[in-house]
């Protein structure tokens, strides 16, 4: 599973999450240019105040920088040093500081750190390369994340390593001396050479605390993930078990709470397990595995008094055997329990027999009530690839911006052909168009 697929797997969920009712997206579709369309990785689509920026690659799988002001629809583009290869794990990310300097990082995959940060304010024509942030451990990365954490700072994570054998390491910015320094004196979670953890979080929780759950993977095949986990923090530094216990850092396969002890090969996989809440803003870690029949089953686990609950979501009659290494084609995904206005608990789900939608689920059991009304805001016309090239799918990419427009959304859309192991293909389709789509909510 990639950190491409993680996002889609995301970006999926919160999709199925808006609300409310679907509108008409804007009578014209802004294009930004031509893209790659060999194979799917993810872009990045920053609204902050008046101005927009767009990270993606190019036809000729150039990394570019697009950037305007909402009132325009004229794009500045700039190209950066970087070209993508094949790999659908080297997805590219942005963040703006405080101050309005904007940060990128991707294009790796066990690869040494790619960093740029702009010399100027808002200003794409000055992003530099710089060599390292903290200096320490940045020659095998991948997963590039930023994020804000407490009081607003922000925060930049990634994986030291490989999959089977990886550290995860948390780095804070100092807007004072633009400069970046480690959160945590040691990796936040350790393979201790042996394996990796595939983390999804942290989630800032109703509770004020901080969610974190991940899985552990043995090697490179995606079939040995195993034993789903958790941690929770008020600050992102000092971390602590479901029941309050403090845990030492960094956490490892014997100092973690283990949520389910899904073995090797038990149909559990990175990527597909997802934090939400309930009504009461109890955490819910949602995830598949295989039932004792061997058929892949959706799941929901709730901390409850007295511990972690399991409940089995589905019951479906079907196995997705995944196995292997490289960008794999995901059949079936899960998104995160969410509280809605009206009292009730919705899911997002997606499978390659029963379909995609979502549904609304009992409090008490977490079992299905029956499905829940559409809260997309894409037509569905739009999800359906426009390119003649056959196997040809649609892409979106969500806006990761703080500072938008009340009442309007952006989205990125363009099209490629599927996953395909991070391989080259012996031909690849023509360059398909990347459009940016506003939508108005109500």
């Amino acid at each position: 599973m990639t950190g491409q697929v993680m996002l889609a797997l995301a970006i999926a969920a919160l999709l199925l999450g808006l609300r409310p009712a679907p509108a008409a997206p804007s009578a014209r579709p802004l294009d930004l240019g031509l893209v790659w369309s060999g194979h799917p990785v993810g872009f990045c689509l920053l609204t902050e105040g008046e101005r927009q920026f767009v990270a993606f690659y190019d036809a000729r799988r150039r990394l570019t920088v697009a950037a305007r002001r909402l009132d325009s629809r004229r794009w500045q583009l700039v190209r950066l040093p970087e070209t993508l290869g094949w790999d659908s794990h080297n997805y590219v990310t942005m963040a703006a500081d405080d101050e309005g300097y904007l940060h990128l990082s991707g294009n790796m995959h066990g690869a040494p750190l790619v960093y740029f940060r702009t010399t100027r304010p808002w200003d794409i024509t000055t992003f530099t390369r710089l060599p390292a942030m903290a200096g320490r451990n940045e020659q095998h990365c991948t997963y590039p994340v930023f994020l804000r954490g407490p009081g607003g700072r922000l925060l930049f994570t990634y994986r030291d390593g490989s999959s089977g054998n990886g550290d995860q390491y948390y780095n804070v910015y100092d807007p004072n001396t633009r400069a970046w320094r480690r959160l945590l004196d040691t990796p936040l979670t350790s393979g201790e050479g042996q394996v990796n953890a595939y983390l999804h979080g942290p989630v800032l929780g109703p509770d004020g605390y901080y969610h974190l759950c991940w899985v552990w993977r043995d090697h490179g095949g995606c079939e040995s993930n195993h034993d789903l986990c958790y941690a929770r923090s008020r600050d992102l530094v000092h971390w602590e078990t479901s029941a309050g216990r403090p845990l030492s850092l960094p956490l490892t396969r014997s100092t973690a709470e283990v949520v389910d002890p899904v073995p090797v090969h038990g149909g559990m996989l990175n990527g597909n397990t997802v934090i939400g809440f309930d009504r009461q803003g109890r955490v819910i870690i949602s995830y598949h595995k295989f039932d004792p029949q061997g058929y892949t089953q959706l799941y929901n686990a709730r901390l409850e008094p007295g511990g972690w609950r399991l409940y089995q979501v589905t019951a479906w009659d079907y196995r997705w055997d995944f196995q292997g290494g490289g960008a794999i084609v995901t059949e079936i995904g899960v998104g995160a329990v969410r509280p809605q206005a009206n009292g009730s608990l919705t899911q997002s789900y997606r499978h390659p027999r029963a379909g995609s939608g979502a549904w609304r689920l009992d409090e008490v059991t977490l079992r299905p009530l029956g499905p829940a009304p559409s809260r997309s805001l894409i037509p569905p016309e739009l999800n359906r690839a426009e390119s003649p090239v056959p196997g040809m799918e649609v892409r979106w990419c969500s806006d990761t911006g703080r500072d938008r427009p009340p009442g309007l959304t952006y989205l990125l859309r363009w099209e490629t052909l599927p996953a395909n192991r991070d391989q080259p293909r012996a031909t690849a389709p023509p360059p398909t168009m990347l459009k940016l789509y506003e939508l108005k909510a109500g």
